[in-house]
């Protein structure tokens, strides 16, 4: 019979450490203990997003996204099927997309920026989790981010930090902080807040 996964969801501003903090908490359990599902791979094609009044695309709002494909398979991992999802690789022409495979799992991670504001996500859930961190420290993350990963100039990086991010921000995810069951801080680290966040889990696998 099939026992239905504990869901768990992660959000946060945008560079708030949510893939720094994912990648430990997936670290803590075997792949057949834990799946992840990322909002990024849900992206509408560019020729669907939002431009702005200055010719840029605008990737940091909620219409961007395909939220009810990633509603519908959250939904059928929390029946016991796999999912099968093509890797959307932000628009990076030297990256071959890869087919991806969500399998079942006691626990389902669904992260994303937009996973509280968007309801017929945020109703799948069992738990949600807040990473947050200083403004400061989400820019400066967010710089070497888009440079390194991405290929972004400094200019395009503040532009979209100053005219997408921060917004969309203030607007789709701030105020959905409140909702959450778990703050954890990521100025420095969020070591206690993974660990209590583990702990919870076990105790919900293990029932």
């Amino acid at each position: 019979m099939h026992q239905k996964p504990f869901i768990v969801g992660i959000t946060g501003g945008s560079a708030s450490g949510k893939t720094t903090f994912l990648s430990r908490l997936l670290a803590s359990y075997a792949p057949e203990e834990i799946c992840l599902v990322s909002q990024d791979n849900y992206y509408h094609d560019r020729d669907k997003q939002f431009i702005d009044e200055n010719g840029f695309h605008n990737f940091d709002l909620p219409s961007s996204i395909d939220s009810a494909a990633y509603a519908h398979d959250i939904l059928q991992l929390s029946k016991g099927e796999t999912v099968y999802r093509k890797e959307y690789t932000f628009n990076n022409p030297n990256i071959v997309p890869r087919q991806l495979e969500f399998k079942p799992a006691p626990i389902v991670v669904v992260e994303g920026i937009f996973v509280f504001y968007f309801e017929e996500v945020a109703k799948l859930l069992d738990m949600k989790v807040y990473i947050d961190a200083k403004e400061y420290i989400k820019l400066q993350r967010r710089i070497l981010r888009d440079k390194v990963e991405r290929g972004y100039d400094l200019d395009d990086v503040l532009y979209r930090y100053t005219n997408h991010v921060a917004p969309t921000y203030e607007k789709y995810i701030k105020p959905f902080k409140n909702d959450a069951d778990v703050i954890i801080p990521n100025n420095r680290n969020f070591e206690v807040g993974l660990e209590v966040l583990v702990t919870y889990l076990n105790s919900k696998i293990k029932k």
